[in-house]
């Protein structure tokens, strides 16, 4: 497939969002796996919010944020790091509601994302657990990375919809914002209250809401988190990280108190396996005109001729014949030595009188009879 834009280049579809389709991708710039979002159908608002998420530039460990882009003719795509892990949506799917010290993990490394994302100016508005992404950790301690930042709004600027318009997911947005209020670092903390709800029950919040009964250690960060009045929630993530930490559910690091539970939680790679024409380091081998060697990136072109230790594999194609003979030096480099050549020369010598001699034999017959 051709480069999009002369950089990306797609392999196989991953996943789609609200605002386009994410594939799995080679940048052929970073000669790396990417995560490639590509905007679909798109009006100027969308494409809007499409180029003000590409422009974001926020490295911190938990948060996935646009490194690239591309244009061409009337398609958009941005890439990012690959996270192979799935999201939290898919491990709540697959084991349901999490242990207590597993969802303090998640939310302290959330808090620790939100930290970065709001210092720089922007709230998210749109977290729930199908945007919060997990690195392929097994049984080991969670990473978790936040992601998507499509209807992000940025402190102190103009608004990109009118009031009419709320952005976010029915049931995890804060009152304020389903009422049109302008971004506020507070709203993504009622969001992760409500986060936090559901990866302890696996309920998700209702539509209105309604968020799922929860006790324990956590009851009293929820529900400070998700407060109605937004001047009774932490004023900032950082406030609310020493918050998580004061209910005492927080494990410390590098402990993993769910692995002695018989059901603990794991996640897997979730990413199907490549397609036939890529391995895990980049593009297989490629199929050449004859008489062209293939060869692998980053090694030198090899001679189809050679033999012995440093020849090509040729996995499921017919060998080629060596030339050489255990006792006669082999090819090497592409040149013959002067012995193997000057045999060469006599053979063909032979064939050729053998033939002009049954050549002339035919014709003296013919003429005779």
């Amino acid at each position: 497939m051709e480069a999009f834009a002369g950089r990306y280049r797609l392999i196989d579809l991953i996943g789609t969002g609200g605002m386009g389709s994410i594939w799995r991708a080679w940048d052929l710039r970073r000669s790396a796996y990417v995560a490639a979002k590509v905007l679909g159908q798109h009006d100027a608002a969308a494409l809007l919010r499409f180029v003000r998420e590409q422009s974001l530039r926020i490295e911190h460990p938990h948060v996935v944020a646009p490194h690239g882009w591309a244009a061409d003719d009337d398609k958009v795509v941005f890439a990012m790091e690959l996270v192979r892990g799935g999201s939290v949506a898919t491990l709540l799917g697959d084991h349901g509601p999490l242990p207590t010290s597993y969802v303090a993990v998640l939310l302290d490394q959330l808090l620790h994302g939100l930290s970065a994302v709001h210092a720089a100016g922007v709230v998210h508005r749109d977290l729930k657990p199908a945007n919060l992404l997990l690195d392929a950790t097994g049984k080991r301690r969670p990473h978790l990375r936040l992601s998507d930042f499509g209807v992000a709004g940025l402190l102190d600027e103009p608004r990109m919809t009118r009031h009419s318009t709320v952005l976010g997911t029915p049931g995890y947005i804060a009152p304020e914002q389903l009422a049109g209020a302008d971004p506020d670092p507070r709203q993504d903390l009622y969001t992760v209250g409500a986060v936090a709800a559901e990866l302890l029950t696996g309920e998700r919040p209702g539509p209105d809401g309604k968020l799922p009964p929860v006790d324990g250690p956590l009851a009293e960060f929820i529900r400070s988190s998700t407060a109605t009045d937004p001047s009774q929630r932490p004023d900032s993530a950082h406030t609310a990280g020493r918050l998580l930490a004061e209910s005492g559910a927080l494990p410390p690091a590098p402990t993993t108190p769910w692995a002695t539970q018989p059901d603990s939680p794991e996640v897997f790679d979730q990413l199907p396996p490549l397609p036939r024409a890529w391995t895990p380091t980049g593009p297989a081998v490629q199929s050449h005109a004859a008489g062209q060697v293939a060869t692998t990136a980053g090694t030198a072109a090899a001679n189809p001729l050679a033999t012995g230790d440093n020849a090509p594999s040729h996995h499921g194609s017919t060998p080629i014949p060596s030339l050489s003979t255990p006792d006669s030096p082999a090819v090497v480099g592409g040149v013959a030595p002067a012995q193997s050549r000057s045999r060469l020369l006599v053979w063909v010598a032979a064939v050729s009188i053998t033939g002009a001699v049954a050549l002339l034999g035919t014709a003296a017959w013919l003429l005779l009879s």
